[in-house]
């Protein structure tokens, strides 16, 4: 009897060990990386990957906010930012190379190795539009089977700022084109691109050579793309743009004639209208762009060329929101999540909103104005910018099977 109680209390104590040291490991492996709903002591590093057109301003502000050593909880925060296409990073979340954990993983169960690669996984995500956060979400989703970035609640995405689609011609070439059809659209512009006779039939100067349309290149800056969706819309007279639109051999052959007329698309930068202000006239004529990348380089392409854009406003206005989305999956912690909502009110701060108009963006924060001093808005309202822009028709967000195809077309008849 003696002896049976002796083993059984050298199991029960053998048991208590093994408990005691499994809490030991999981203590260990939860203070190199907390977990949800628990507490964090040290520096908290946000990272946020940002679309293109919002990161001077985004980095600027990251900048000052740590230079403010602002805290969560008595532990700073840090914020990293990291410049990438909204395309780019839609493609590196469809394709898990940030490196989200699967749907079975034990959060509290990672080794060194799998903690580490976790280091570099993005806090946030400020894409373009948020129609690429809900793309990714959805991907997310089926695969996970949870959300990952959230359209309502505390951590839902919100807007930091706006920008939309306009016009931006060379002054002496809208002034033909207006001359000739009345108006500066994707139609208007298909004629100038296919006129056989170049600037002369168009009523321009016979130096100018050929129309040369300017488009960013869409495997490069997700503006290229909006820019194709945006040239179908005017094409069927409508707002939201199905694959049976895009694969139509009518539209693809309007389509083609139109994007011939762009000078080496396939060998462009990811930096269109920062190319339009260095190599003016060689770049192109004109085209359509995000107005706040317009509004940047508008004084450097007057300085250099000695002559402004022109701006003008689509029929059906595509708007880029540039929404603030916080990863919601165990891959980041707690104090992470709740340091980048710190962040996110910092970017909708009035001061900082003043800021991003500056940059040409167009503020969410209702206290805050286009109409601040040296804003660009004021400055080059004689070339056609706006402050309110009246037209209401605003172009759908396309889905993925759009994309997609526009994107097969762009690889097999342009960017080869």
């Amino acid at each position: 009897m003696n002896r049976t109680r002796a083993i059984f209390f050298a199991i029960v104590a053998l048991a208590l060990l093994i408990v005691a040291a499994a809490a030991l490991v999981r203590l260990l492996g939860n203070q190199a990386n907390p977990s949800l709903g628990q507490e964090q002591r040290g520096p908290i590093t946000v990272r946020v990957v940002t679309a293109l057109p919002v990161y001077d301003w985004v980095n600027e502000a990251a900048k000052q906010f740590n230079a403010e050593r602002r805290e969560l909880d008595g532990n700073p925060i840090q914020v990293e930012v990291i410049a990438m296409d909204g395309l780019a990073a839609l493609g590196k979340f469809d394709r898990n190379e940030f490196g989200a954990l699967p749907a079975d993983a034990d959060p509290q169960a990672l080794t060194a190795e799998e903690r580490k690669a976790l280091e570099r996984f993005p806090t946030v995500w400020i894409p373009d539009s948020r129609y690429l956060t809900e793309l990714a979400n959805a991907a997310y989703k089926e695969r996970l089977g949870r959300d990952v970035f959230l359209t309502d609640g505390e951590y839902r995405a919100r807007p930091i700022a706006l920008s939309l689609f306009a016009w931006g011609v060379y002054q002496s070439r809208a002034q033909a084109l207006l001359a000739k059809f009345g108006d500066i659209n994707w139609r208007a512009i298909h004629d100038a691109a296919t006129a056989k006779g170049g600037w002369p039939e168009l009523g321009g100067d016979p130096a100018w050579g050929f129309f040369k349309l300017v488009v960013p290149n869409p495997r490069k800056n997700v503006g290229g793309l909006a820019a194709m969706v945006a040239a179908a819309g005017e094409y069927y007279d409508k707002t939201t743009i199905t694959t049976a639109d895009v694969t139509n051999p009518d539209f693809q052959r309007w389509l083609g004639e139109l994007m011939a007329s762009t000078t080496d698309l396939s060998g462009g930068s990811a930096y269109t209208a920062e190319d339009f202000a260095l190599f003016g006239y060689s770049q192109g004529d004109g085209g359509q762009l995000l107005e706040s990348d317009l509004l940047k380089n508008m004084e450097g392409i007057q300085t250099r060329w000695g002559e402004p854009l022109a701006v003008f406003y689509p029929k059906y206005v595509t708007w880029f929101d540039f929404p603030f989305a916080v990863w919601i999956g165990p891959e980041t912690t707690a104090a992470q999540k709740n340091a980048a909502l710190e962040f996110q009110r910092y970017l909708l701060s009035p001061e900082v909103q003043v800021k991003a108009v500056g940059y040409g963006l167009r503020p969410v924060n209702p206290s805050v104005s286009v109409d601040q001093p040296n804003s660009p808005f004021t400055r080059w309202a004689g070339q056609g910018v706006v402050p309110i822009v009246s037209r209401t028709d605003a172009m759908r967000s396309p889905d993925r099977e759009v994309l997609l195809a526009l994107l097969r077309w762009f690889d097999l008849n342009v960017g080869r």
